[in-house]
């Protein structure tokens, strides 16, 4: 039970958020309307996504530093769920864009820098399907994992903040954040909770895509270990 309290409470405050999130009282703000329950869902699933790469760069320096394969599995099933949950937040943030700034992709910095990111983990998969030998995949990849991370951190969180960029998202190109001017108590209690949910679920999903690896491992070089 100690090593599931964490995945139990996750699932509990998904259920919460989905079920207050899409009934309680908002802000009626101009242009925005009920679409800032959004906020419940696409602002989450980025900052999920952004502590996997960031879980799975630090698995990336381990492998490079100890030369331990499963390091090398755990930062692969970390970006496998990163681009799930990344690819849920484009989605979410392309139907938000499209009801509040009239399009689906609008030429914006973050969204730019959003897709450069997701392209750069994609490509990831790529190289380790072109390498066949097992730690000459892990060390390549570790190395490609490390400098794909530092370039995700520019591309959304440092680049659209720069002065000078032209952003439409709260808090970059120099308009207001959430915190400034609508994020009202209502907002937080679930906005809160909303960002524990989607990463405690996502770290959880990571975790049992680890296990599979570490089956099929074991399946494929016939070795016996600890799962």
């Amino acid at each position: 039970m100690k090593e599931w309290w964490w995945k139990i409470g996750s699932l509990l405050l998904l259920v919460y958020v989905f079920s207050v999130g899409l009934v309680v009282e908002v802000p009626a703000l101009v242009i925005l309307n009920e679409s800032i329950r959004n906020l419940f869902f696409h602002v989450p699933l980025w900052f999920a996504m952004t502590v996997l790469l960031i879980n799975a760069m630090v698995y990336s320096i381990k492998y490079l530093l100890s030369q331990n394969i499963n390091y090398d599995y755990k930062s692969k099933s970390l970006i496998e769920v990163a681009i799930v949950f990344g690819s849920m937040g484009f989605i979410t943030g392309m139907l938000w864009a499209k009801s509040t700034w009239g399009g689906w992709l609008p030429p914006d910095v973050k969204i730019i820098g959003a897709s450069i990111t997701l392209i750069f983990y994609i490509a990831y998969f790529i190289l380790r399907g072109s390498i066949d030998q097992e730690h000459k995949k892990a060390r390549i990849s570790a190395v490609y994992n490390i400098i794909a991370c530092a370039c995700m951190i520019a591309f959304i969180y440092v680049i659209p903040r720069l002065k000078g960029t032209d952003s439409l998202h709260p808090g970059n190109g120099g308009n207001p954040g959430f915190n400034t001017y609508d994020l009202d108590s209502s907002l937080r209690l679930v906005f809160y909770p909303a960002v524990l949910a989607w990463i405690g679920i996502s770290l959880w999903f990571s975790d049992l895509r680890y296990r599979i690896l570490k089956i099929e491992r074991i399946v494929k070089f016939k070795v016996n270990e600890n799962i």
